[in-house]
């Protein structure tokens, strides 16, 4: 009887505590994806102030990034905004833009990196030959084929870039199912432009 009594307060400390961890869990779990919401929102509406004329538009005030292109792959239901800066803390909200590469409307190869496990998950299901679509800051629409698909070692290879003709380059770690994060391995999905620019700003905003 006095064994019982004397586990009782030992039993009911550790369900409290179970507890407690489990509601962390849900309210940690709810917040990222609340984050990751308001952020995505935030995003879109800088977009559009870039569209009306806003130069380089913050889409919070102590952000130093702002939207530069949108990309989309219609086949794969993709809608991204692109982001200026292709480091880590601009990664987390979309893919990057990689500085000394071509903007949307300038000759020369334009490189985009993103992660493996959230905005450039879908490569792993993008074919030769699919197209995609590249919108810029002054709402004109350029197109592109996928001509290559190939994984490379960062060690020991590098990344053909050009300053003519128009063309695009999607870069991520590989392979997307990997545990650790870090490794060498990127996978690299070049595309080219396939016909003149159009300029929308009708559907495509939406």
């Amino acid at each position: 009887m006095n064994r019982t009594r004397h586990h009782a307060p030992l039993l009911v400390w550790l369900m409290a505590s179970c507890f407690a961890i489990g509601l962390w869990q849900v309210w940690e779990g709810s917040w990222m994806y609340a984050k990751a919401g308001l952020a995505q929102l935030l995003l879109q509406r800088a977009w559009t102030r870039s569209l009306d004329g806003e130069a380089r538009p913050k889409p919070w005030p102590w952000a130093d990034t702002w939207p530069v292109a949108r990309l989309q792959m219609p086949r794969l239901s993709v809608d991204l905004i692109v982001l200026a800066g292709a480091y880590g803390r601009t990664l987390a909200f979309g893919p990057g833009h990689v500085g000394s590469s071509a903007l949307p409307g300038q000759d020369g190869t334009m490189m985009l990196l993103g992660h493996r496990d959230t905005h450039f998950q879908f490569l792993k299901e993008v074919r030769m030959n699919d197209r995609l679509e590249l919108m810029g800051t002054d709402g004109t629409i350029r197109r592109y084929r996928v001509t290559e698909q190939r994984v490379m070692d960062s060690r020991r290879d590098s990344i053909a870039t050009s300053r003519e003709g128009e063309e695009l380059i999607l870069v991520t770690c590989f392979p997307f199912d990997a545990i650790t994060t870090g490794g060498p391995l990127r996978y690299v999905v070049r595309a080219e432009a396939i016909d003149q620019a159009e300029r929308s700003r009708g559907s495509s905003e939406s």
